[in-house]
């Protein structure tokens, strides 16, 4: 049985709301990264050692900059600011997934190119292996509620363009 473009649209904005969530989500969490780091150097025995090290590492360099140059935290603001942007851009879906498509095309596009930019600028900024493929997985993550949303979309707008038959 075919589904209606009532359930095709509900189930669109179920995952464009799992999406916009996470993208919202991450925005925040990237304003209060000092206070995190604080938070997770109180808890680091529930890590590997080689992670110990790297979230120590990171939590020095972030207090040390933040304590001398306050301003380079703006990037990281700016960085939450996208975030949140962009998650507003599926408004256009949310609303009219077959005349917005492109806006789900744009973010599985963005989603596949988190990795050339993690595996080529990773390693020139020293990070580690593991953590590239933690920043890796948001693309993952990001494509599959895309790609999905973007199925049932090319579904609708089959079922929308062949009713009159």
């Amino acid at each position: 049985m075919q589904p209606t473009p009532t359930q095709l649209k509900k189930k669109i904005k179920r995952w464009l709301i799992f999406l916009m969530a996470g993208l919202v989500l991450s925005g925040i969490t990237a304003f209060p990264i000092e206070s995190e780091l604080a938070i997770t150097m109180n808890n680091l025995n529930i890590f590997t050692p080689k992670m110990q090290h790297w979230l120590n590492t990171i939590y020095t360099a972030v207090k040390t900059t933040n304590a001398q140059y306050p301003y380079l935290s703006y990037g990281t603001d700016w960085l939450a600011f996208a975030h949140i942007v962009i998650a507003i851009a599926f408004i256009g879906p949310l609303r009219d997934p077959v005349r917005n498509i492109w806006v789900l095309q744009f973010g599985m596009i963005a989603c596949v190119l988190i990795f050339p930019l993690a595996f080529i600028a990773g390693p020139i900024r020293h990070i580690p292996l593991f953590w590239q493929l933690v920043d890796c997985s948001f693309g993952v993550i990001g494509i599959i509620p895309l790609y999905i949303a973007c199925r049932y979309t090319y579904q609708l707008e089959y079922i929308t363009n062949n009713s009159h038959l």
